[in-house]
């Protein structure tokens, strides 16, 4: 019996000695970086998100898109933000006095240009930019407030020399809804809630089921995009390489797919 019990806590050791080591890791830390974006630029800064990515492993972007004004509101609120990516250089001027991002950071990436576009079906037989004035139109735009809502009532301004000095007036009398961001305005024209909106050229390209009236360029408005870190930012070497990576040949390309425009 003795010798058969040595025998089994032989054969027991003899296979502890053979089991695989376990050995523990650490899997590295993934870090994230937080990119405050305007609505504008979801299309093409998603795109961009993917390709840094993927060329930087181990780094996750998360992106905040809304209008630029609500952005800066919540960077001011204490919102963790790397990066600001605003439609107009107001809300960066605002945290820039305010301290949230250095003097002299900041810098234009891109532009972008207004257009009017119509649900396919087109329900408001809209054929021009003097059509916006027609009694019974329904419009929506972006609040006065929202970045591009004041490059559309900047354009309406422009256009009172041409269709006669009350034109603005007249269309304004059509808006049926003032939009926090341009994202919503699409949204609404896609539904048939509107005959009609003023938007970027970039959200046209993102919207392709939906016709488009051109603005000219002596109507139109150039918006200049500015892009910065924010001074507080826990990855200040991420957003360097971020911001270097959209204002690089790649980025860029990825932004005029999107009908963006170069930085003036």
């Amino acid at each position: 019996m003795k010798r058969f019990q040595y025998l089994s806590l032989f054969f027991i050791l003899l296979c502890a000695s053979c089991a695989p080591a376990v050995t523990t890791t650490t899997a590295p830390k993934l870090r994230t970086l937080n990119v405050f974006a305007a609505a504008s630029l979801t299309d093409a800064f998603t795109e961009i998100g993917e390709f840094f990515e993927a060329a930087n492993p181990g780094i996750a972007v998360t992106f905040n898109f809304a209008g630029s004004q609500a952005l800066r509101t919540q960077i001011e609120e204490g919102a963790p933000a790397d990066i600001f990516a605003s439609a107009n250089q107001k809300e960066m001027d605002t945290l820039i006095t305010g301290a949230f991002i250095a003097q002299d950071v900041s810098q234009f990436f891109l532009t972008n240009k207004l257009v009017v576009i119509l649900p396919a079906d087109n329900p408001g037989a809209l054929q021009k930019l003097e059509d916006l004035a027609k009694p019974g139109i329904k419009l929506v735009i972006a609040a006065d407030e929202v970045p591009v809502g004041r490059y559309a009532r900047q354009a309406l301004d422009q256009m009172n020399g041409p269709f006669g000095s009350n034109f603005k007036d007249k269309v304004l009398a059509n808006v049926v809804s003032n939009e926090d961001n341009v994202k919503q305005v699409v949204a609404k024209v896609q539904l048939g809630e509107a005959d009609a909106s003023i938007v970027y050229t970039s959200d046209a390209v993102a919207a392709p089921d939906l016709k488009t009236i051109e603005i000219p360029a002596e109507l139109n408005m150039i918006a200049n995009y500015p892009i910065a870190p924010l001074a507080n930012s826990a990855n200040a070497d991420l957003a360097a390489t971020f911001i270097d990576y959209v204002l690089s040949s790649a980025g860029q390309a990825i932004l005029q797919k999107w009908g963006f425009a170069p930085a003036r």
